[in-house]
């Protein structure tokens, strides 16, 4: 029998102040639902697929110091129809 994936409650605050350690927690498959002045505003989870990416855009094929977010998006539209 597998054991039930369940979800720790945890303040903004708190994940704000201690981001590396839930980060950690995460990785080895913990979930946690965050709130915000006694709400849920949204939970975290591990990725489905086990953590494996795909490349939508790398910005490092643009330019070095930076380029406006206009620009950016032309040519995100030009890559990307």
């Amino acid at each position: 029998m597998t054991a039930k994936n369940t979800t720790t409650i945890i303040g903004l605050k708190e994940l704000r102040e201690n981001t590396e350690k839930y980060i950690s927690q995460i990785k080895k498959g913990k979930s946690f639902t965050v709130l915000r002045r006694s709400h849920p505003v949204f939970q975290i989870m591990p990725p489905e697929d086990g953590g494996e990416w795909e490349t939508f855009v790398d910005f490092t094929l643009f330019e070095d110091n930076g380029i406006s977010a206009k620009e950016l998006l032309l040519r995100l539209k030009k890559l990307h129809g």
